[in-house]
């Protein structure tokens, strides 16, 4: 049943620990952290984090039916507990896509259920149309497609006009002169050894700028978590990297024209509809190019995953599988 104001939100399942936790060598001099809980026998389940760099969390256990799911979180290159730490070295979208996969080989999984938000959902897609035949079902949120609409929309001429003082404390930290694009102005203070000590203070204002957007209600949790020292550095650092070059697609489109190939595997969208970082329109751009997809837009929600009616949608979503 869709939430609305009769209805009550479901909420998050109780805290688990995993029973299993892990770094698996991958390609690139790089180890990337895995866990696993819930039931080890039950469907198996990716949870695939924003970004990129955003790395997981237990909370996010809970979106899962412990009984019913072997939940698996991992941390892609670079962030989180995955190591070398804010690494840009051999990290690009293939190289995390065949992360994928060597996670589910190793971990002898013959096919999962995908479950991504944000940078997430582009991972999803990507690696599902890559390996189809790999994947049981796509719960995704927060649609972004890599496109550069969107990218402009976040750095450019969209979301300053819903959060202006935000955006003048983020753009203010760069001269004005390099306003024309922000990301390749952070990229270069986030990576070239001239501004070495000054990198962790772009990392903050870069993240901060996203931590104060993603939410409808103000979060200063959510604010706080963001200029984390540790979080920030890799999160700026990886997310600069990777749009600074569009997320390594083969062309702007490469989601929407490659949307067939996921024709088989059943597919659930869950979108808010104030997102003011992934607006809506990237979902409906999906749902238009997969019309076997469900596309559920929350009417009071903002980007995050924990938005009390976004929240609700996902956990209906497994617990139909």
């Amino acid at each position: 049943m869709r939430a609305d104001s009769t209805t009550t939100f479901r909420s998050l399942y109780p805290p688990i620990e995993p029973y299993i936790s892990e770094r698996i060598p991958v390609s690139g001099g790089h180890e990337v952290h895995v866990e696993q809980s819930g039931n080890p026998h039950g469907i198996p389940v990716l949870f695939v984090h924003g970004g990129p760099g955003g790395g997981t969390s237990p909370i996010q256990r809970r979106f899962f039916n412990p009984s019913k799911y072997r939940i698996i979180l991992f941390d892609q290159r670079g962030c989180g507990r995955s190591r070398p730490h804010a690494s840009l070295e051999n990290n690009t979208t293939q190289d995390l896509i065949e992360d994928m996969e060597a996670i589910r080989e190793y971990l002898r999984i013959k096919s999962w259920v995908l479950f991504g938000g944000s940078w997430g959902s582009t991972l999803s897609l990507l690696y599902g149309q890559a390996h189809p035949d790999r994947v049981r079902s796509i719960i995704l949120r927060g649609i972004f497609l890599s496109r550069r609409e969107e990218l402009d929309w976040f750095y450019k001429e969209g979301t300053r006009s819903l959060f202006p003082e935000a955006w003048a404390r983020f753009s203010g930290k760069i001269p004005e002169a390099e306003h024309d694009d922000l990301i390749k102005a952070y990229y270069r203070r986030l990576t070239e050894p001239e501004f070495e000590r000054e990198r962790l203070t772009y990392a903050k204002e870069w993240s901060l700028w996203e931590g104060s957007t993603v939410t409808l209600v103000p979060d200063e949790e959510q604010r706080t978590h963001s200029v984390d020292p540790v979080f920030a550095l890799a999160f700026a650092r990886i997310e600069a990297h990777y749009f600074l070059h569009q997320c390594f697609l083969e062309c702007d489109d490469q989601i929407l024209r490659d949307a067939s190939r996921l024709k088989d595997v059943p597919i659930t969208i869950v979108q808010g509809r104030y997102d003011a970082i992934c607006p809506p329109k990237s979902a409906w751009d999906l749902a238009q190019a997969m019309p076997w997809a469900s596309l559920k837009i929350v009417p009071v929600a903002g980007h995050s995953a924990f938005e009390p009616g976004i929240q609700h949608e996902l956990i209906c979503a497994t617990d139909a599988i």
